[in-house]
């Protein structure tokens, strides 16, 4: 049988019990958004990741928008990211009326270029408007070169934010991920180290005054009800999905520890064949929402996999600077995105989610230790 590179069904099985027994406390509330799952799961996920604040809503990619929004970024602001990622990333740019300037990445750990972000913070590039926000985005489940990020930022009074969608639990300096700017955001999506079983979003900041007021961004601007005090939008996370992540939550440390064993068998079946294992930054440590290799030859991998039963995916095939949606018309750095366009072209990902079995890993270890014969 084929073993699926993403498997979400297969964390519900492996929680069945305790999540419809939290799904039927829900129900039976009679109060399904905004109510006291959704408070308890803010709560709970605040302590974990060691904020003060969290605050729930539809999915991540409205987290960053509420955020922009909530720091006051939006029309005549430029915020910087990167091409190499989700759509969703420059999707809250433009959804929060700013624009984006793309950025290219560090070709090991496919992360933002922190020189090229110093760069463009001390000279902006022409016709653009005032560089407000830089949006760090900690792919596959590695953090960003931050120490640097934060100091340029920092000189320039730049709004750092961390786009955590793909790293949950990550930690740089033995800190979580989330921790470090000005707020994080976390995608909650089925297939994330923290996944709800719907769409889902959460956000977290130190800044109070900040929660506050997303808080009433997320639903029309209330700070009192029916009764808009900002202008603001519908983006709320609903009960039965809080409930359902409550009960994942307590599980995610153990769902990283699992993943990263995972990863540690791929490394010993690559070793002396023609792929590297990714490359993890120093003094971090990874949660590999998604174990990447590279290769120019991926065509030919990918397939040779699929006829071990083995599946693959491409995050990401095309960068966001060269969809037809954006292409010609979102700004780029003076780097021009070259690595970027490079690794789209070559990366290719393994299944890794903590419910694969022992004798799963060691079929799939196989498979790569035959790519090298």
């Amino acid at each position: 049988m084929m073993i699926p590179q993403a498997a979400p069904g297969a964390g519900y099985l492996a929680q069945q019990p305790a999540i419809d027994a939290a799904v039927q406390r829900a129900l039976a509330s009679g109060w399904y958004i905004l109510g006291r799952e959704g408070e308890a799961f803010e709560r709970e996920f605040a302590a974990w990741l060691g904020v003060t604040r969290a605050v729930g809503c539809a999915n991540g990619t409205d987290a960053l928008a509420l955020i922009l929004r909530g720091l006051g970024i939006g029309a005549g602001c430029t915020v910087a990211t990167v091409s190499h990622t989700a759509v969703a990333t420059v999707a809250a740019i433009e959804m929060a009326g700013a624009t984006p300037l793309l950025l290219d990445i560090d070709p090991d750990t496919y992360t933002m270029d922190p020189e090229e972000l110093a760069a463009v913070i001390e000279d902006p590039p022409p016709g653009l408007p005032p560089l407000r926000a830089a949006i760090a985005v900690h792919l596959y489940g590695q953090a960003c070169d931050l120490d640097p990020m934060l100091e340029a930022c920092g000189e320039a009074g730049v709004a750092l934010i961390e786009d955590c969608a793909q790293s949950h639990g990550a930690t740089l300096h033995g800190r979580k991920l989330g921790t470090f700017g000005a707020a994080a955001a976390f995608s909650l999506y089925p297939t994330k180290n923290l996944g709800a079983l719907g769409d889902a979003g959460v956000l977290a900041t130190d800044d109070g005054a900040l929660a506050d007021r997303i808080a009433a961004i997320r639903q029309y601007g209330w700070e009192e009800r029916y009764i808009s005090t900002m202008a603001g939008v519908n983006s709320r996370l609903d009960e039965i999905q809080a409930a359902i992540l409550r009960v994942k939550l307590p599980v995610l440390d153990a769902g990283n520890a699992r993943r990263r064993a995972i990863a540690d068998a791929y490394d010993a079946a690559l070793a002396g064949g023609p792929l590297a294992p990714p490359q993890r930054r120093a003094d971090a440590e990874h949660v590999f929402h998604q174990y990447v290799l590279r290769s120019p030859h991926r065509a030919d991998l990918m397939a040779r996999l699929r006829a071990a039963g083995i599946g693959t995916g491409i995050h990401y095939p095309m960068p966001v600077h060269l969809q037809p949606a954006y292409r010609h018309r979102v700004a780029l750095g003076p780097a021009g995105c070259t690595e970027t366009a490079s690794a789209a072209g070559e990366v290719f990902s393994l299944p890794i989610y903590p419910e694969l079995t022992d004798a799963e890993v060691e079929r799939i270890g196989a498979a790569l230790r035959d790519l090298g014969r």
